[in-house]
C-alpha cells in the first residue's frame, strides 16, 4: 500500500501501488498545468475522504515497492475523464482489456 499525503495537515491517503501510480500520472497532469480538482476515495472501513487539490499545497506520493507499475493508458484516460468532471476525480476500476 502506498501513501499520497496531502497539504501542512498531513492528510494521508492509503491505496494500493498500481493505482497510486495511475493517481499521480493524472494529478500531476492536471496539477502541472495549473488545474485545481477535488479527489474523493472511500474508506474500507466505510465513509470518504474528499480533497481540493491545488498547485501550491503540498503533495507527497510514497510507495511500497521500488518496481513502477506499467501504466494503464485507458485507465489513466478514464481517471483523467473523471478528474475533469464536476464531481472531481474518483476511484474507477481498472478497465480490462
Amino acid at each position: 500500500m502506498g501513501t499520497l499525503t496531502y497539504g501542512s495537515s498531513g492528510t494521508v491517503l492509503q491505496f494500493d501501488d498500481r493505482l497510486l501510480a495511475h493517481l499521480q500520472a493524472v494529478i500531476m497532469a492536471k496539477l502541472r498545468r495549473d488545474e485545481k480538482f477535488g479527489l474523493t476515495c472511500s474508506h474500507d472501513a466505510g465513509g470518504y475522504t474528499s480533497v481540493w487539490l491545488h498547485p501550491s499545497i503540498p503533495l507527497v506520493f510514497t510507495f511500497d515497492t521500488v518496481d513502477r507499475p506499467q501504466l494503464n493508458r485507458p485507465w489513466v484516460e478514464l481517471l483523467m475523464q473523471s478528474a475533469n468532471s464536476g464531481s472531481g476525480l474518483s476511484m474507477i476500476p481498472e478497465p480490462r482489456d
